[in-house]
């Protein structure tokens, strides 16, 4: 059946324009999700129409630069220089917030005068209070795990014309009640991490290097194992990382930087394994379809999205992220590594070739958007 073209609009943040710009500080996954969409939708002939901060750019779609310098480069950060860390996050929380409404408010003013037929958000806490007042089907895509008091919160602003997409059926769990349409899983480009059947001897772990991450957990897997480790990732400066992980650094554990996204498949490729001894209930985790699309098996926790990502036994093995003590689950952990040779790494590319392209992901909100539409006629 031939779908009908559509007019979309488009946001994310305020924080940086597009294409993200090299000197951008550390990987910023969901705007690359989202432009992912946003150039699939235009390539199937919907007008989508991307709001940004100064400087967006795009040969595959319509943008609209909002008045506004980019967060990352804007100087008001520099006025605001408080003394103590709480007083710090507080008023960077403030300035994120309005900043991302300034945004929102030139989109949905647009929406006036272009009457699109679908808006999607990926930062929904922003545009809720907005999004209420129009009839314009709304589509959030939310990007990182829903506790259960934003789901209470969001059900304060939730109109029929409002309707939210999980990045996993795990995601949802938090907030049942909330107006979920469907889940689509995130893609990726696969030639952006091409296939590789031979690895080099060590392990790999890719990520943010916070505690909620594992990247200690990894560190002591690899310390009882005698292994090769490199780790990637935005280094944390804190007591976490003075304590937990740069002690440890040396001839088997390797520290190599915060990587940018395009070279990231060069480290997938060469792992035997992907280390993910995650500590909170991940969405989606882009890093396990990176890594199982360059070949290399997944070991992660039982958190979150992690049983709907990886195919236990297949493409990595899945393992229980408690011990009988309560504690994180090393020994379980450590076995699977053992065994992680078994891996077929062909297996692991075909299982990122069904189930989780750019294309299958574009596909599935063309879906959502034409489900939405049906409703509302």
């Amino acid at each position: 059946m031939k779908r009908r073209k559509l007019k979309i609009a488009m946001a994310i943040a305020s924080e940086l324009p597009f294409p993200i710009p090299k000197d951008f500080p550390r990987l910023h996954a969901p705007t690359q999700v989202a432009l992912d969409i946003a150039e699939g939708l235009s390539k199937k002939g919907h007008k989508v129409t991307f709001f940004g901060p100064i400087g967006s750019k795009s040969k595959s779609f319509n943008v609209f630069e909002a008045p506004i310098v980019p967060l990352y480069k804007n100087k008001i950060f520099k006025k605001t220089q408080p003394k103590n860390a709480k007083d710090k996050v507080r008023i960077r929380e403030v300035i994120f917030n309005l900043f991302d409404q300034f945004l929102l408010l030139h989109l949905f003013r647009e929406n006036l005068k272009r009457r699109f037929d679908i808006i999607h958000i990926h930062c929904p806490d922003r545009a809720l209070p907005f999004a209420s007042l129009f009839k314009t089907p709304v589509v959030y895509s939310w990007h990182y795990p829903i506790a259960p008091w934003e789901g209470d919160l969001f059900k304060m602003y939730q109109t029929k014309n409002q309707y939210f997409v999980s990045l996993s059926n795990a995601q949802r769990k938090p907030a049942p009640d909330l107006n979920w349409i469907e889940t689509v899983y995130n893609g990726i480009r696969l030639e952006s991490f091409p296939f590789n059947p031979k690895p080099k001897n060590n392990l790999l772990f890719l990520g943010r290097l916070f505690e909620k991450k594992g990247v200690d957990i990894a560190v002591k897997v690899a310390l009882k194992l005698k292994e090769n480790l490199i780790i990637a990732g935005e280094p944390n400066k804190g007591e976490f990382w003075e304590k937990k992980i740069k002690p440890y650094l040396g001839r088997n554990i390797k520290y190599v930087g915060c990587v940018p996204h395009k070279e990231t498949y060069r480290y997938y490729k060469q792992a035997r394994a992907l280390l993910c001894p995650i500590k909170w209930e991940e969405p989606f985790g882009l890093t396990f379809i990176e890594a199982m699309a360059c070949g290399t098996p997944v070991i992660a926790f039982k958190r979150g999205s992690v049983p709907e990502v990886i195919k236990d036994g297949k493409t990595g093995f899945i393992v229980e992220p408690f011990d009988k003590r309560g504690k994180p689950n090393l020994k379980g952990f450590i076995e699977v590594v053992k065994k992680i040779d078994q891996i077929d790494r062909r297996e692991c590319r075909r299982w990122v070739e069904k189930n989780f392209t750019v294309e299958k992901m574009v596909d599935g909100y063309e879906r959502v958007y034409e489900k939405i539409l049906k409703r509302e006629n």
